[in-house]
């Protein structure tokens, strides 16, 4: 019998500990990177330099004009669990600072070739003649340096000691992408800092602090393109201690991707499901399926009620009153972008909708947007004698009368953002001419939102109706979400649902609301539960509302190929110019599209 021979328990050597820690921060060249502009960021830095050669396989160097290292600091620097920023636990609970682990540098330092130069600034009292710099394979070793102020880290052939680690690195080309996409990032959250990028000494990017909103756009135009930042809306929300600031994109401007997303706590960077969500829903009635908002939001809050230790690479967050803040971003952002109005996307000077200006009572407006027919529009002929008519039609609106809006030239100041209607294209696009120039309309998709809208207010007015179930059943559901439905009948009596709790694991069903009695409702009740343990509230019952309302609106609204007149299409204008998120129909379709008199002239190269 083979004797058992049981491992005994003993310390790690202190270089196969740092090895540990250095997997959990070291991923690849940009987790370095990340590591290091957080230390200079933290170091109160205004600009910051970030080189790197073989995609940071080779060299990766950071340099920093911030308030530098003393001496005696730069041994402790590189030593495990040192750190200028932390003092005690109540510290630790409110953490302030980007890095504060004090294992970034000798982790990094277990897997590379590290120096450190660096400098204190002089101050009115004292002044530091140079600098010092410590190599981190040795050991208690500082020289006199002739480094400017501020701190520059060398960390060169990463992972030449760990073979291991260095074959599971992409190619030259993919390490480098991470990093451009890392520095985008880290200029997007600090704004008022100064970045530069050098690849294989070539510069990439070079950017100054953005002091105020128009520099800020610019520095956005550089990092995600002049389409997204000719197409911002500008966030600024505060209630109570929470903060958020920042653009979102035009639900226009989307993407088949995630990858335009840039969110902020406090200028940590982090991915957090809690903020997907808040921000998906905030955009669910406009965004065309399948697509993605773009956005880059700064949240501001106390950092006592923020849990940053939750992720080694601190990634993610914990928020310690969830519920309060995914209601902030939902409803400061579903507001954000309900108030956006065509006068806002429109390059053309503040106006004010006169009533002199044309209406009409054919085309229901914003408060007759149930129960339309349209049958008094006749379809467009195919006989020639309809080319007639247009020709006269079009010469009569050349001709100058005082009683056409369209032809007397109002003030700028009363043109209306979408203009006035001067034709109807193929009964399907109104066309209208405004300060800007030529504005299209796709008839049925505007009609489509406006009735949408006013069918939205309409329920919220009545508030949901209950429909009673002659035979009630009963579900079964864990024993979380029966607790959850017995704590929360008010609620469930609000959404419309008449539940009560049977046993540990069931309850019963007796009444659903009206509006959703042909759906999946076992289904449903689960879902909704689900999204109140996750996230503390649900609106699955408003979302397969407002899909019911917006299929009622679509069969509601005014169809292709029907002749309107010009008062009706300028009611119809109107009509876009004062009804929430406009922009796009149910569907997430736009709904009209501004051509600029320069972008026509561009196309008929006049001019030129």
């Amino acid at each position: 019998m083979v004797a058992l021979i049981l491992p005994q328990i003993q310390t790690l050597a202190s270089h196969l500990v740092n090895q540990i820690a250095a997997g959990e921060v070291v991923e690849r060249p940009s987790s370095v990177i990340k590591e290091l502009v957080e230390n200079s960021l933290d170091a109160a830095a205004k600009s910051i330099t970030v080189e790197v050669e073989a995609g940071g396989t080779r060299l990766i160097r950071i340099v920093d004009d911030g308030c530098g290292i003393a001496k005696d600091e730069l041994i402790l620097a590189i030593s495990r669990h040192a750190t200028s920023k932390i003092r005690n636990l109540e510290d630790l609970e409110k953490i302030g600072s980007l890095g504060f682990r004090g294992e970034a540098l000798p982790s990094i330092a277990s897997v590379s070739r590290l120096n450190i130069r660096s400098r204190q600034a002089s101050t009115s009292d004292t002044e530091i003649i140079h600098g010092w710099k410590i190599n981190a394979r040795d050991d208690d070793i500082a020289v006199p340096d002739a480094s400017p102020p501020g701190t520059t880290i060398e960390v060169r052939e990463l992972f030449y000691n760990v073979p291991a680690r260095k074959k599971f690195l992409r190619t030259e080309q993919t390490e480098y992408k991470h990093i451009e996409l890392l520095f985008k990032t880290l200029a997007l959250s600090h704004p008022n800092v100064a970045f530069r990028l050098i690849h294989n000494q070539k510069t990439i990017y070079q950017l100054r602090a953005a002091d105020n909103l128009e520099e800020q756009r610019q520095r956005l135009a550089v990092l995600c393109g002049k389409d997204f930042a000719g197409s911002l809306i500008e966030i600024n929300i505060e209630i109570e201690d929470l903060r958020l600031n920042g653009w979102v994109a035009l639900p226009t401007f989307n993407r088949s991707q995630a990858d335009m997303q840039y969110f902020f706590v406090n200028q940590r960077i982090i991915k957090d499901k809690l903020v997907s969500h808040a921000v998906r829903k905030a955009y669910h009635d406009v965004m065309f399926h399948g697509r993605h908002p773009a956005f880059v939001l700064s949240l501001e809050m106390d950092a006592g009620q923020l849990d940053v230790n939750v992720h080694p690479q601190k990634h993610e967050v914990r928020f310690r009153n969830s519920r309060e803040v995914h209601n902030f971003l939902y409803s400061g952002l579903h507001r954000a972008l309900a108030d956006v109005q065509p006068s806002q996307q429109i390059e053309s000077p503040a106006f004010a909708i006169t009533g002199s200006q044309p209406q009409s009572s054919a085309l229901p407006s914003i408060s007759e947007q149930t129960g339309i027919s349209f049958n008094q529009f006749t379809r467009y002929p195919t006989t020639p004698g309809r080319v007639g008519e247009q020709s006269q039609a079009y010469a009569a609106l050349l001709q100058t009368n005082e009683a056409d809006p369209i032809r007397t030239q109002p003030q700028e100041a009363q043109i209306p953002p979408l203009g006035f209607a001067i034709a109807q294209l193929k009964g399907i696009y109104v066309l209208s001419e405004n300060l800007e120039g030529l504005v299209v309309v796709d008839m049925h998709a505007a009609h489509e939102r406006i009735v949408y809208e006013r069918m939205k207010q309409n329920a919220a007015g009545e508030g949901v109706i209950k429909q009673p179930l002659l035979v009630p059943f009963s579900l079964n559901i864990s024993q979380a979400e029966a607790d959850l439905v017995e704590e929360s009948e008010a609620l469930f009596e609000h959404l419309g649902f008449g539940l009560e709790r049977l046993g540990l694991e069931q309850v019963r069903v007796r009444a659903i609301p009206a509006l959703l009695k042909n759906a999946n409702t076992d289904q449903l009740i689960r879902d909704v539960l689900s999204d109140l343990l996750e996230y503390g509230q649900s609106d699955r019952i408003q979302e397969h509302e407002n899909e019911m309302l917006s299929t009622m609106a679509c069969h509601a609204s005014v169809r292709a190929n029907r002749l309107l007149s010009i008062s009706e299409m300028n009611a119809l204008l109107r009509d876009i110019e004062q009804t929430e998120r406009s922009g796009q129909c149910n569907h997430g379709r736009p709904t009209w599209k501004q051509l600029s008199l320069d972008q026509l002239d561009k196309f008929f190269k006049r001019g030129q």
